[in-house]
Parts: structure tokens; sequence; C-alpha cells
């Protein structure tokens, strides 16, 4: 364990850079840059909004918001994953020519990611001011949930990543598993919806889900955490980010073999 955090601190100034090179890259030939992160958000927020604002229960002030905080939150998921599970394969080229941690490249990756989707809260921030959500002492809890997201993509994202190594179909099964989770994630529906439906136990299964409940609490609704959902999200957080790192390690040396 001594070791390991040695050889994390040996290389933190290569992760800084990493993170870095991933944000720049990002945004390299874009006329809006960053920029585009505020606004990407915000106009999806809109449609999705105008969409399916009839339907009921959806046509309080807050929906727009609500929107909003499920949007960012699985987009994030979303996006870091995927990055996450090519990490290794598409960097392949400096893995075969220099010795680097390879738990490297997919942490620099969802570590940039993250820092991406922390700005964007900048525009949730704004929405909220526009129509008037008033700040509780409970909005402080809201870092809760987002940390327990980070530490659960971080565990989901080296599961995938050592999968994607030895299965490249893996990508493809991902993409159908997300859409599956976004629609279970009550994003741009009332949970009630589903739960008069009889379905109530598909959000219950969503570990996301769940952080973006807690999320919601602290943000739109005023209410302190719910601590069923709370325990459920940290629970499957420590169990990937444990079985993600057993997973890495173990196969780790075989990768060159199969990139």
């Amino acid at each position: 364990m001594k070791q390991n955090i040695k050889n994390f601190s040996k290389y933190r100034y290569l992760l800084s850079e990493l993170i870095t090179k991933d944000i720049k890259l990002k945004y390299r030939r874009s006329y809006l840059g960053i920029l585009w992160t505020l606004i990407e958000p915000l106009l999806t927020m809109i449609v999705l909004t105008m969409v399916f604002s009839g339907f009921r229960g959806n046509s309080d002030k807050t929906f727009p918001i609500y929107i909003l905080t499920g949007r960012l939150l699985y987009s994030f998921f979303s996006n870091a994953t995927k990055a996450a599970m090519k990490s290794i394969r598409s960097n392949s080229q400096m893995i075969k020519k220099v010795y680097v941690p390879k738990y490297i490249y997919p942490l620099s990756t969802i570590l940039s990611k993250y820092i991406i989707f922390l700005i964007s809260l900048i525009v949730l921030a704004g929405v909220a001011i526009v129509l008037k959500i008033k700040p509780t002492i409970y909005m402080l809890q809201a870092i809760v949930p987002l940390l327990i997201l980070l530490v659960m993509v971080i565990g989901v994202g080296l599961i995938l990543a050592t999968m994607a190594v030895f299965f490249r179909d893996m990508e493809y099964l991902w993409d159908v598993i997300l859409m599956l989770i976004m629609y279970c994630s009550a994003i741009f529906y009332r949970p009630s919806m589903v739960i008069d439906g009889g379905f109530g136990w598909l959000l219950k299964l969503n570990p996301l889900y769940a952080v973006i409940v807690n999320f919601r609490n602290s943000i739109i609704n005023g209410l302190p955490m719910d601590l069923s959902a709370l325990l459920y999200s940290v629970i499957f957080s420590v169990v990937s980010l444990v079985l993600g790192i057993w997973m890495f390690y173990k196969n780790q040396d075989k990768f060159i073999l199969n990139i």
C-alpha cells in the first residue's frame, strides 16, 4: 500500500499534464471552447422542458432545473465511463513505448471529465437564480452525492477499461446499458409515473438514480438526503471501486498483448 502511494505521488505531475491535455483536446478547433460546456446543457434543458413539460406532474416551475440536475449527472457518468473504457486502447502506442502506471490513463480521463462537469454546474446555479429557487442549508450537502458519483465513475471506469481490452464488443454493449440507465434515472419524468405503473423497482436498482435523488433533494427540494438512497449509492460505489482496482491490477500486465 505504501509503495502504491509513493508510486502515485511520483506520477502526479504526469496525471496533471494528461488531465490538461484531455481538456485542451476536447475544445481544440472549437470557436466556443469551454463556453460550450455551459451552453450545451442549457439548450438541452430547454428542449427537454418544451417536450416533456406537458406530462403529468411536470407543470411546476422547478421542472427545468429538475431536468438539468438529472441531465448533468447522467451526462458526466455516461461520458466519463465511455472515455475511461477506451483509454487503454487509445493510448496503446504510449503504453508500448514507455512505462507509465496504466491506471493513469483512465484516471486522467475521468478527472478531466469531472472538472468539465463541475464547470457546467455554473449553469445550474444560474438557472436556480432565474427560477428563484430559495437557497437552504441543505445545499451544502450536495457535495456528498457529487463525491459519491466520482468514486462510482472511477470504479465503473476501471472495470470497463479492463474488460474493453479483452472484449472489444463491450463498447457497443455499454451504449445499450447506458440507454437503460438513462431511462431508469428519472431525468425527464417524475418518479411517481414509474412507481404508479409498478416499475419503481427499476429506479431502486439504479445506483445513479440514488445519487440524482440526493442531489435533487439538496438543490431543489431543500430536504435532507434520502438515507436508503445514500447507503445504496455508497455501497455500490465502494464495491465497484474495490472491484475495479482488483480487476485492473490483476490484468494490467496482459494489456500489452491485447491492444
